[in-house]
């Protein structure tokens, strides 16, 4: 079947109807053609208009649901807040004299949330950093790639770094993304072995220590020991802020704010920077005369409880703390038999020997155990009990308490300890509760950490402990400083300086008084612990037995200096060699004393013969300083 359908031909500028012919094939092809045409145009058309819907819907949802999210984010990474680290406060000597102060310093540190996002980019980071820091490549691959990329803490990268290194990543800063420099502040200890063990030092932060303090960076120094432990919330300042604009590598391009830092408190100490000085070259000199190389010294202030100097040998530069040791270094101290960093004064635990028996004369004086006039037998230099001897290390005649102190007599204190003839003795119960009044076996609350309490046994002690009952022989011992008994040298001249002052026994500071930045202060006081816990007839008994150790005892090469001095030596046998330690107690001037001392040399021997010589040349020094 055949249809015609009407083509127009233009042939020159005419135009000419022609017939054409469709057959039926074509003619249904062009039929089912068109409707597909139309609806692929349809599809095409509804797709067009779902994307624009989607994306209009994504973009309401991010401009206006969560618009203020995302503009936070966006102003965080173009506007940062940039700590400002505030000065540490100075530590003083009572004169004013710095003994430690800042320097300044600058770290390399990482902001994690600027390190490149790619494994490869943050190790080619790590091979540039590591070769201007001199660091091995594997350990600053290791902290880049274990930051977290979402923080904007600073890590530290190495502390310390040297003005080349720091002005080499000055320059290179564009090409080290993350990377970056922190202007901060070391400690530097004036005299630092001699102060070391008292003042301490202060270094980096580690993770526990961040966990256990509020308010720290991971790029902070803190205190690790000493005085710069104790008094850690003083000495370090207020952080202030700066608001910086940055580019997206982290480079400041403006400074838009700043809250100026506040700095840390001044601590002012009741120490005498001379003084400690004198007490650390006397001591010094003494050891090399000895085959020792241990010793302490406590000087207190028997006025008000203040410590005026506080020695421990041998020491250490605890500026190489301040600075970051290395491992060498620290290994090699460690390796060290004697012990440089561990501070004898206050954590070192002694046979006190005799210096206890002014503690043991006050209690039979004041228990009524024996009188000021009672005399003891000195029985030949030998007490026997049954078949046990204890002898003294010297033969005495009879003595009353003064010359039994002066002349350091160990049968007369035997007597009184443990009892003999017709003297009872005091017993152990009763030894202890004196040597506690004098705070023995406890804390002398003094302000520095690692403060060890000594120890005073008791009969219930060695049977619990050792399986043993309290024989009469351990009273003896205990008499004169000996069997169990330990104290440590800033207990013994904590003593010492309540004896000088007729009886209170006050927890020793070494600081004295904080000073704040707007010029304020607060008082460090010196509590009292005990007073009036003796009489004060007896206490003068026990002072002119003191004095009379100088005048006709065990330390009578004192009598010749400036001012007139009280003491008692005491040597305390320790270990299986019959090995001795050397302890020199004593205060001055006599009537009206300022200064009270303890002296030990481990190892040193009889008192007379190393910590005697040692107070002498320090109080002919201390009490002519004036003069010179």
């Amino acid at each position: 079947m055949l249809s015609k359908y009407l083509r127009e031909k233009r042939i020159g500028n005419s135009l000419e109807i022609e017939d054409s012919v469709m057959t039926a094939t074509q003619k249904e092809e062009a039929f089912l053609e068109a409707p597909f045409k139309r609806r692929g145009l349809s599809f095409l058309w509804y797709l067009i208009v779902f994307v624009i819907l989607g994306l209009a819907v994504r973009v309401f949802y991010l401009d206006v649901v969560r618009g203020n999210h995302y503009e936070e984010v966006s102003r965080g990474n173009r506007i940062r807040s940039v700590i400002i680290k505030a000065p540490r406060g100075n530590i003083k000597d009572k004169y004013g004299k710095i003994l430690a102060r800042n320097v300044p310093s600058i770290d390399a540190i990482v902001v994690p949330h600027d390190l490149p996002d790619g494994s490869e980019e943050k190790k080619a980071v790590a091979r540039k950093v590591a070769e201007i820091l001199n660091m091995e490549t594997g350990n600053v691959e290791l902290i880049l790639e274990s930051q977290d990329k979402k923080s904007l803490e600073p890590v530290l990268l190495k502390e310390n770094i040297s003005q080349d290194q720091s002005l080499i990543i000055s320059e290179k800063l564009s090409d080290l993304p993350g990377i970056n420099l922190e202007k901060t502040a070391i400690r530097n200890y004036e005299s630092s072995f001699i102060f070391a063990h008292l003042i301490g030092y202060d270094g980096k932060i580690t993770s526990e220590e961040l966990a256990r303090n509020e308010g720290y960076l991971m790029t902070d120094y803190i205190g690790k020991s000493g005085l710069e432990k104790s008094y850690e919330k003083e000495l370090k300042g207020v952080y202030g802020k700066k608001q910086v604009e940055i580019d997206s590598v982290g480079n400041i391009k403006k400074n838009l704010g700043v809250i100026n830092p506040q700095p840390g408190n001044d601590l002012i100490l009741n120490v005498d920077e001379a003084l400690q000085k004198k007490i650390y070259d006397s001591l010094s000199a003494v050891l090399e005369k000895t085959e020792t190389a241990t010793a302490a010294a406590v000087a207190i202030d028997p006025r008000n409880g203040g410590v005026l100097a506080m020695v421990s040998l041998p020491s250490f530069d605890n500026n190489n703390f301040a600075r970051g040791i290395s491992n060498d270094e620290y290994k090699l101290i460690m390796a060290d038999s004697n012990l440089p960093l561990f501070n004898r004064a206050v954590s070192g635990e002694y046979p006190p020997g005799s210096t206890l028996k002014p503690a043991v004369a006050c209690a039979a004086l004041s228990e009524g155990v024996i009188s000021p006039t009672t005399i003891v037998d000195g029985l030949g230099g030998v007490l026997r009990i049954g078949s046990f001897s204890f002898g003294d290390w010297k033969v005495h005649g009879p003595s009353e308490v003064r010359s039994a102190i002066a002349e350091s007599n160990d049968i007369f204190f035997y007597t009184i300890g443990g009892g003999y003839g017709n003297i009872s003795g005091l017993g152990m119960d009763r030894m202890k509760k004196y040597n506690a009044l004098f705070g023995f076996g406890q804390s002398t609350g003094i302000d520095v950490p690692g403060e060890s309490l000594g120890f005073i046994p008791d009969e219930d002690w060695k049977l619990e402990r050792l399986g043993e009952k309290w024989y009469v022989g351990n009273s003896y011992h205990a008499a004169i400083g000996q069997g169990y008994i330990t104290a440590t040298p800033l207990q013994l001249a904590n003593y010492t300086a309540a004896i000088a002052n007729g009886g209170t026994l006050y927890s020793p500071k070494i600081a004295n008084r904080i000073k704040r930045g707007d010029g304020s202060e607060r008082t460090i006081s010196s509590e009292i612990i005990n007073s009036n816990f003796v009489s004060k007839n007896v206490m003068d008994v026990v002072r002119e037995g003191m004095r009379q150790t100088v005048t006709d005892g065990t330390a009578q090469t004192l009598k010749d200096l400036p001012v007139e001095a009280a003491g008692k030596t005491g040597t305390a046998q320790f270990g299986s060699e019959d090995k001795t330690h050397a302890w020199f107690i004593s205060f001055a001037p006599y009537d009206n004393p300022t200064i009270a001392m303890a002296v030990l040399a481990e190892g040193g021997g009889e008192g007379h013969s190393s910590a005697v010589p040692v107070t002498k040349e320090v109080y002919e020094w201390y009490f002519n300083k004036d003069a010179r």
